[in-house]
């Protein structure tokens, strides 16, 4: 079964002499300099002189340039409009035949503002375009993840929703109905898109009420952004952990914000 490599160990043929000048110690001021070797293949795209290596190359390239940049430091991205802020931790790329594989793995996470604690996304069947701009596909993605309960909680309440959640010490959710005086001690669940709600104990006006009244019914999660799937999300004492499968994207960055964003240190763009 194939593994995954770590880019600076791998490169095509034809990136073999792009690497040696670019990934040295001093990779990072060369390629300020370099600039035709950025520069030329994108406008040989226009003119149909690009190889099917090209992608090859590029991938190198940006995988290679965003690891040395911001490996085990805070990256800040716009991912599909979305706000990201985390410390990247991994990021590898295979080939598997004619596309590639990436695992990129993230801590301390703020995806618009609202915290995971670790997030590790494989994307499958991964195609890049050379252009302007470059686009980037995925026939599809694999996320798994953790988050704290409270944050989860955090970003609910914020949602137009007729209870008010609050985390216990025991780590269930107590849940109080903003108009019918109701509430309910909770946990809950999710596989393979159902959320199923477990009620632990009601109160109606002060009083008890039977736990046989009060069954929540399954939920299917349908219409999630993206049609992404919950293929699992569990409580773990504090802890929530998911996982989440998206199917096929497509995205593009313009390759003269992404090199300038690689060497300041500035905000990578993906749209």
């Amino acid at each position: 079964m194939a593994t995954y490599f770590d880019p600076k160990s791998w490169s095509p043929s034809r990136a073999v002499d792009l690497g040696k000048r670019l990934f040295d110690q001093s990779w990072l001021e060369q390629w300020v300099t370099v600039t035709t070797s950025w520069v030329d293949p994108v406008a040989d795209l226009g003119m149909g002189t690009v190889t099917a290596l090209m992608p090859d190359v590029l991938m190198t390239v940006l995988s290679e340039g965003i690891l040395s940049r911001f490996g085990g430091q805070e990256l800040t991205a716009t991912l599909l409009g979305h706000d990201v802020h985390a410390t990247l931790q991994v990021l590898k790329v295979r080939r598997r035949g004619a596309h590639f594989q990436t695992k990129t793995v993230l801590s301390r996470v703020h995806w618009d503002a609202h915290p995971v604690e670790a997030v590790t996304v494989i994307a499958h069947g991964v195609r890049m375009i050379p252009g302007v701009p470059t686009k980037v596909r995925a026939s599809h993605i694999d996320v798994e993840g953790t988050l704290t309960v409270e944050a989860l909680v955090g970003w609910l309440n914020e949602q137009p929703l007729d209870w008010s959640l609050r985390v216990e010490q025991n780590g269930l959710i107590r849940a109080s109905h903003r108009t019918r005086r109701l509430t309910a001690l909770i946990d809950a669940a999710i596989t393979d898109d159902l959320l199923t709600i477990e009620v632990h104990r009601a109160n109606w006006l002060g009083f008890r009420v039977p736990r046989t009244l009060v069954r929540a019914p399954g939920v299917r999660l349908t219409e999630l952004p993206h049609r992404a799937r919950v293929a699992f999300a569990a409580r773990d004492d504090d802890l929530i952990r998911f996982r989440v499968e998206l199917p096929e994207m497509t995205g593009s960055f313009d390759l003269t914000q992404m090199r300038s964003a690689i060497v300041a240190g500035t905000t990578l763009i993906i749209f």
